[in-house]
């Protein structure tokens, strides 16, 4: 089989992307009909219809002891529709087992080839896959199609490329030749990177794909066999990867077991059960930090992404405009329903230095929220930034926020309508103003549309109180302003010894909630906030041994 020239092509790029770290994409992020088609969109939106009326057998996992799903429209508040086949845990395992004993002989130019025609596959279902995430995590349509389908793509290549380039690193074979004076001592040495065995790849609710495919392709690529269990209240987009990475090992020749899709429902969960059992030796995760924290004691690899309390740091501006513009926005992207978004903005009380004067705490919280609720209101942005919420829990939590923690409300929040969906479950950002002292009601993730202004002594206390909570309780991002490159410097170590990567003046273009794939580690493992790194060496690593053969020549 091995990889085809257009296969090593694209493998070839993405592994020279891993070692540059410059720009690098293979699947268009851009739903433009130029480039996937005229009617591509339509198409895609079809099909999620289709999909909705009629149980997902396209699996083709045979043998179901039921057919279960409870997954419901955050936009137009009704069940999304499909049903899955359930197992038991049992027969995930032992069907996971089989398969993982022929995949791991497999080469691994074969498995690279089998990957990359799955993604292939994948992405001829880019649009039915933005419906389909949607209509379970409240995303907007941009986000959707971007986040669950190229991004995530992108992020799965990266895993790919990871593991291939781990894998390639050292010869199978070499001649060991040593010197002994009057003869040379010299033995054939062989070595063989073995698998770990069954990986489990747990999702998350609100980017059930792009959170996932890296786990999964990792586990794949370095010849292990992965049950995917994806979050009961978004099955359907994994379900889409998972049916054609079947599809591809199916076509190649290989058991798609290597492959399944772990369903449950709320009432009924299956994921600590299949964590626990004794034959699964590596768990992916993303989710709250209690669950991740427990996973993290098993006798097994694991490799987290967990919750964390994300910051900006304000010190001195060009454009204030331009910078509240950015931080905003950074706010009301997918009503903050992001591991990545921040949740404290730090302000010194004397004020933002600019090039016009110091702009007072004050001032700078009055456009915090004029610019807030500019961007909401505007009724051809705000509704589609801000998408559904997905847990009616995370609109409780913000509406609730000022009543909860106390201080001055600069910004209520409160429903707005979406356009196209008459019911959809909304929540605009609550904007509160706290002091540095009331740390114990900034110090955890409020996760949602939550935005905390905190008021402190200088700069100096604001980088001090953003390390802290980073090593404490964990961080994902961080965002700061500072025109003085002294104070970069400082923001820019003190962050690093908490393990927390800096975007310095952000203003337009991408912003803080933002990981590129190929460039970012996302989450960094050096922190609470999580034990792994998409995409380092050592999130491959793991997932395999090198075990040596020697034998006198």
């Amino acid at each position: 089989m091995g990889l085809t020239t257009a296969q090593k092509d694209i493998l070839d790029k993405a592994v020279e992307a891993l070692h540059t770290r410059e720009f690098h994409s293979q699947y268009p992020e851009h739903p433009a009909p130029a480039i996937y088609g005229e009617t591509a969109d339509a198409d895609g939106k079809e099909a999620f219809k289709t999909l909705r009326k009629k149980n997902f057998e396209e699996l083709k996992q045979e043998g179901a002891t039921s057919w279960i799903g409870e997954e419901h429209s955050p936009y137009f508040d009704a069940p999304v529709g499909p049903k899955y086949p359930a197992f038991s845990t049992e027969e995930l395992i032992n069907r996971a087992e089989k398969a993982f004993h022929s995949w791991r002989k497999v080469s691994l130019d074969d498995r690279a080839a089998v990957l990359i025609d799955a993604l292939d596959r994948f992405s001829k279902r880019f649009f039915e896959n933005a419906y389909a995430t949607m209509h379970t995590t409240g995303q907007g349509y941009m986000m959707a199609f971007q986040a669950s389908g190229p991004h995530a793509a992108d992020r799965a290549l990266e895993a790919i490329a990871a593991g291939y380039d781990e894998l390639s690193r050292f010869p199978s074979k070499a001649t060991w030749d040593k010197p002994m004076g009057k003869y040379n001592l010299v033995v054939n040495k062989e070595w063989r990177a073995v698998p770990k065995g069954i990986g489990l790849v747990i999702g998350c609710s609100t980017f059930p794909t792009w959170n996932s495919v890296p786990g999964v392709f990792a586990d794949l690529i370095t010849g292990n066999s992965v049950l995917v269990k994806p979050h009961p209240g978004a099955i359907l987009p994994m379900a889409i990867v998972v049916a054609e990475i079947r599809n591809a090992l199916r076509d190649a020749g290989f058991d798609a077991d290597v492959c399944q899709l772990a369903v449950d429902v709320p009432s009924a969960p299956i994921t600590k059960e299949l964590a626990e059992h004794p034959k699964v030796k590596l768990v992916d995760f993303t989710g709250n930090s209690e669950f991740g924290s427990y996973l993290e004691k098993l006798p097994k690899a694991v490799f987290t992404e967990k919750t964390g309390v994300n910051s900006i740091i304000l010190d001195s501006v060009v454009d204030i405009d331009k910078v509240i513009q950015n931080i905003t926005f950074s706010v009301c992207l997918y009503s903050g329903q992001m591991c990545t978004a921040p949740q404290n903005f730090f302000i010194p009380e004397g004020g933002v230095k600019t090039p016009d004067g110091v702009l007072s705490f004050d001032e700078v919280a009055q456009k915090f929220a004029d610019f807030t609720n500019g961007l909401i209101d505007n009724p051809k942005a705000g509704p589609f930034v801000l998408g559904a919420i997905q847990n009616p829990n995370t609109g409780e939590r913000a509406k609730n926020a000022a009543k909860e923690l106390g201080g001055k409300v600069w910004l209520e929040s409160r429903t707005i309508e979406n356009p196209i969906f008459a019911i959809t479950r909304t929540q605009t950002p609550v904007v509160i103003e706290l002091n540095s002292a009331d740390k114990d009601k900034f110090a955890t993730e409020l996760f949602g549309p939550i935005a905390l202004l905190i008021k402190t002594k200088n700069t100096e206390e604001s980088v001090a109180l953003a390390r802290e909570l980073a090593e404490e309780h964990g961080a994902i991002s961080c965002g700061a302003y500072t025109t003085d490159e002294a104070m970069k410097e400082h923001i820019a170590d003190q962050m690093s010894l908490a393990a927390t990567p800096v975007s310095f003046n952000l203003t337009g273009g991408i912003f803080v909630n933002q990981n590129a794939a190929f460039s970012d580690y996302h989450v960094t493992g050096g922190n609470p906030a999580g034990n792994a790194s998409f995409t380092n060496p050592g999130y491959v690593n793991g997932r395999f041994t090198w075990v040596g053969m020697r034998e006198l020549a």
